[in-house]
């Protein structure tokens, strides 16, 4: 997925001399003007395509047929990524009926693959004290947070990733040992008391340029399931995310003040937000392509709430949302605010979701400022189409932080049915169908609804894929 100034007619044109220089067939030209058209659009600016998995360095047999606490794989797997050459990959295999790994915090290394094979499961420890960044911190709650490790790192290195068809399990849902609590008992605990869990989450990267998630299955993490932040370049492609609802705080997949991040091919239903962008300090979120993904139950796809970083350039294409609590959203607040700009959403069809679009502006969890505030303009809405009930809500901050949102051919199967909450808003319309209207205090409305069809939705919802059924 390139992003270059190309228009069709440069695109047609130059792939006319390459097809002359190369003596391509003319069907070939066509294709390549029409990859080159479509490149033009995306937003990681990188040449993004299909991953493959590296050899292995190193073949690590599960010794597990279930789960002992008494028997970590931990020291033998973080030995062999330790050990592995750049480019290639400790491996993880099941034999026989033994096809288990347990382990608790482990490190990658620069240029190394961990790979799950399928039919193997790497579990997450549920020892507390794995995990501990300062002596007791993991496992409890309090004012703080941030007590503990992940199980997987990458920290400063590039090349890194995590592949494979077998399964990554956070055990969110089990008890701690030593502790009559699971980790997602400690999350409800935080936020009845306004206060912080320390639960690990399954993977974080960190300043880890071209970082690769391909075709791993993550569930039931304590925390986020993948947590990228401050890298350039970020892939997850054919990644099945598959956690409860009863997963609080389990984000899918949180990219932050990072840049040419791509996310396709995936299927994510988790407890949170199905894909944060987040954008707080210390610096802007930008080229962000997520295109062919299906979310099912969870918060959407989300931007923020932390914002005050900045974030644009970001495309999100081909998407299904299916059950959610909300769909397309974007949300900040006075005291994490800032510039979210260049954003469109094309081709996206959401079902029976609570809030299948919502710009808001005063999202919850202020902290004790007031003074970043929230301005999300040069928002676009294209062949979107919402089929059920809900609600519409476009917030924005006041009068001179407006929100700036277009629609074209965005509509509703029951507009009766869809509630609308609207306020300092410049709203266009057009010049695709609309069959609602934005009304509210201090809302602008500018162009005219034509006539269009409704984007094609019918071969969009799909089931959520088994393991065994992939690829």
């Amino acid at each position: 997925m390139i992003r270059n100034p190309i228009t069709l007619a440069l695109a047609i044109n130059f792939s006319r001399q390459v097809g002359q220089a190369f003596s391509l067939p003319v069907h070939k030209t066509i294709i390549l003007a029409c990859t080159l058209a479509v490149a033009a659009h995306a937003q990681d600016t990188r040449n993004v395509t299909e991953p493959v998995i590296p050899k292995s360095c190193a073949a690590i047999v599960a010794k597990l047929a279930g789960i002992d606490e008494s028997k970590p794989d931990t020291l033998r797997i973080q030995e062999a990524l330790d050990h592995c050459p750049a480019g290639q990959a400790v491996e993880l295999k099941p034999e026989g009926a033994a096809s288990a790994f347990l382990a608790g915090p482990l490190e990658l290394r620069a240029g190394v693959t961990l790979l799950v094979d399928a039919g193997a499961t790497l579990f997450a420890s549920r020892n507390p004290r794995d995990y501990d960044v300062t002596p007791g911190a993991c496992g409890i709650v309090n004012e703080r947070g941030r007590g503990c490790k992940p199980l997987i790192a990458a920290d400063h290195v590039a090349g890194a990733g995590v592949m494979g068809d077998g399964v990554i399990d956070g055990r969110g849902p089990a008890k701690l040992l030593g502790q009559d609590v699971s980790w997602w008992d400690l999350a409800q605990e935080a936020k009845v008391k306004n206060a912080n869990q320390n639960c690990p989450r399954i993977i974080v990267a960190n300043k880890a340029d071209n970082f690769t998630l391909y075709r791993i299955t993550l569930k039931n993490s304590p925390n986020f399931h993948v947590a990228y932040s401050g890298g350039n370049g970020f892939t997850a492609w054919g990644v099945i995310i598959d956690t409860p609802k009863a997963g609080r705080n389990t984000d899918g997949i949180d990219p932050g003040n990072a840049t040419n991040v791509t996310i396709t091919h995936c299927y994510i239903r988790a407890g949170d937000d199905n894909v944060a962008i987040k954008a707080g300090q210390p610096g802007p979120t930008s080229h962000i392509t997520i295109a062919h993904n299906h979310f099912y139950y969870g918060h959407g796809v989300s931007i923020g709430s932390e914002t005050d970083g900045g974030a644009s350039a970001i495309r999100v294409t081909d998407l299904s949302i299916d059950g959610a609590d909300n769909g397309i959203r974007i949300k900040s607040n006075s005291s994490r605010g800032g510039l979210v700009h260049d954003v469109v959403y094309e081709d996206v069809c959401i079902r029976d979701t609570r809030n299948p679009i919502m710009m808001d502006s005063n999202y919850s969890f202020y902290g004790a400022a007031r003074d970043k505030l929230p301005t999300f303009n040069d928002i676009v809405l294209r062949n979107v189409r919402v089929f059920g009930p809900g609600t519409i809500t476009l917030d924005g901050y006041d009068e001179e932080h407006r929100l700036g949102i277009s629609f074209d051919n965005v509509t509703l199967s029951d507009p009766a049915a869809v509630k609308m909450s609207a306020g300092h808003a410049d709203v266009k319309i057009g010049p695709g169908a609309v069959n609602f209207h934005p009304a509210g205090a201090d809302v602008q409305v500018a162009g005219q609804a034509g006539r269009s069809a409704p984007n094609a939705c019918e071969a969009k919802f799909v089931p959520m894929p088994s393991r065994a059924a992939r690829r």
